[in-house]
């Protein structure tokens, strides 16, 4: 796989750093993350390195969201979950704090108060002028 020296998400692949695993396939790793934020706090990495999803190629794209559905199946299915919460970043505006694409996938019990989504205020265009500056031409 391609592997970035200075990547902490690469690392953890090397084996250089632990983690807690929580699946594995030939494609994807997926691991808790340590900020202990939320119970069942899950990402989702590629092991072959990319930023994010503004530079994965289309079949790393398919084979990482394959891996997401799989931990994400799996928290409902085998493990009592109802649903999931899953997201990701691209670049520092966005929230991205580590350079190696990734999901976090949040196991969702009904009613638990985990809130995921950001709260954002308001449009400051109408719809149809956000439309024309961001339709496909």
């Amino acid at each position: 796989m391609n592997h970035n020296t200075d990547c902490i998400f690469c690392k953890i692949l090397a084996g250089e750093i632990p983690s807690y695993k929580i699946y594995e396939n030939d494609h994807v790793y997926a691991f808790l993350d340590v900020a202990e934020d939320a119970d069942g706090h899950t990402l989702v990495i590629p092991k072959k390195h990319c930023r994010n999803v503004l530079d994965a190629e289309p079949e790393e794209l398919s084979k990482t969201l394959a891996g997401v559905q799989a931990v994400a199946r799996h928290y409902v299915k085998d493990c009592g979950y109802d649903g999931a919460s899953v997201v990701t970043f691209a670049e520092p505006c966005a929230g991205q704090s580590v350079f190696h694409w990734h999901f976090h996938v949040y196991p969702r019990k009904n009613g638990d108060g985990l809130f995921v989504f950001p709260k954002f205020k308001k449009c400051t265009r109408s719809l149809s002028a956000i439309q024309k500056l961001l339709q496909f031409s």
